[in-house]
């Protein structure tokens, strides 16, 4: 479902993750057509590393 969001609504999935200022400016760019392509790919890069970042701290918090 996020990586839906962050395909359609990029700046809205930082808000998701925990990363309101990367969103304020995901969403400044996406307001550009030019720059809504690199701003879904940000989006995507991001939720990926969320994800591995999450991943991380189970596999730490379950040691």
């Amino acid at each position: 479902m996020r990586l839906l969001l962050a395909l359609l609504l990029p700046w809205l999935q930082f808000f998701t993750i925990g990363r309101p200022f990367a969103g304020i400016f995901c969403l400044i760019l996406q307001l550009t057509l030019i720059g809504w392509i690199p701003a879904a790919i940000w989006s995507v890069y991001a939720l990926s590393q969320y994800k591995t970042d999450q991943k991380i701290k189970k596999a730490v918090a379950g040691r």
